[in-house]
């Protein structure tokens, strides 16, 4: 355990040290010229900032209110550069501290000859300016023409396909695939729209996932086509497997009226993994196993291979127990004989 008495001692020294330094005439010095050093300094940044200078900065654009049934086949720039001219400290302000609001237009204040638009940067040259100090002068905006070409297309609904990788964890599985809306309206020229007969979102990949996931997901563009909804909710519910047993009789069917199947054991297990929400509810009577007649008679021995005919879904990894059965085809009287 360290000493108390040394620590403080240590710290006394230090702090006598320290104080001695700064009382010091060289330290006196060296202060007293950073002093003077920094306030020339600040001095000499105000002189630089009070000169004029030019800068360029970034302005969002945004069409706003468009109809559903209008499709942008050319999009217009997202962004307008404008070259600005003001004194340093203003054009510091804008950097630093100022942000500029997006320049929106409304599709239906603005019409063009063959479906196309162009907007000269007069038009939004006032929203701009509204956004600068009144000494700032803007000396150009790039591009100087917003252009865009539209299509007013019909629509359909057409369904959502998913698209991607998902995977579960050990000793867990994704049960479905939960997509909503399950359908989306598609608006395009009619020449396309004939072509598309679905909605796919984009690539989702995810990997040992071991709890239900729900995920907001953009459909995937397509050129000259606009779904609206254009974003969907995926859900994928995951569940635990666990195992069961079942046991299932074997039927004889296509029997001659005299003639029945005899099998030994007339009953297999069948075992299987399958979801815990789903172990109560899968039943013995849910699986079905037929042996035909003309099978057999075509075997040439007396041992059956058991082969479901159908069973329920959802379940995995199925084994039957006895694989193999002994049969005999038994005669039996009929009435009248």
């Amino acid at each position: 355990m360290l000493d108390r008495r040394k620590i403080r001692y240590a710290y006394l020294k230090q702090s006598k040290r320290i104080k001695n330094f700064l009382l010091s005439d060289k330290s006196r010095e060296f202060l007293i010229f950073l002093f003077f050093f920094l306030i020339a300094g600040g001095f000499w940044l105000l002189q630089t900032l009070n000169n004029d200078y030019e800068t360029e900065f970034s302005i969002p654009v945004r069409i706003k209110d468009i109809p559903n049934n209008v499709v942008l086949t050319s999009e217009p720039p997202s962004e307008l550069r404008v070259r600005v001219k003001d004194k340093g400290t203003v054009l510091l302000n804008y950097m630093l501290g100022k942000s500029f609001f997006p320049i929106n237009l409304n599709f239906a204040d603005y019409k063009g000859k063959d479906n196309h638009v162009k907007i000269p940067a007069a038009k939004f040259e006032k929203k701009i300016i509204s956004q600068l100090s009144v000494s700032s002068k803007v000396l150009s905006v790039k591009p100087d023409t917003l252009d865009y070409i539209y299509s007013t297309g019909k629509s359909k609904v057409v369904p959502v396909r998913f698209q991607g990788n998902v995977t579960a964890g050990l000793q867990y599985y994704v049960s479905d695939t939960i997509c909503t809306p399950d359908s989306v309206l598609a608006y395009a020229p009619a020449a396309i729209l004939d072509t598309v007969t679905a909605a796919y979102i984009r690539g989702v990949d995810l990997e040992n996932i071991s709890d239900t996931i729900r995920q907001q997901v953009a459909l995937a563009t397509v050129r000259g086509v606009k779904f609206v909804p254009n974003m969907v909710e995926l859900t994928f519910p995951v569940d635990i497997y666990t195992e069961k047993t079942v046991e299932v009789p074997l039927h004889g069917v296509n029997f001659p009226a005299d003639k029945v199947l005899r099998a030994f054991p007339s009953k297999v297990q069948i075992t299987f993994k399958v979801g815990m929400k789903s172990f109560l509810s899968v039943k013995e009577s849910d699986f079905v196993i037929n042996v035909s007649y003309e099978e057999l008679l075509k075997l040439g021995s007396d041992k059956y291979t058991v082969k479901l005919k159908s069973f329920p879904r959802g379940i995995s990894q199925i084994r039957i127990v006895p694989e193999q059965v002994d049969f005999l085809i038994e005669q039996v009287s009929t009435d009248g004989n």
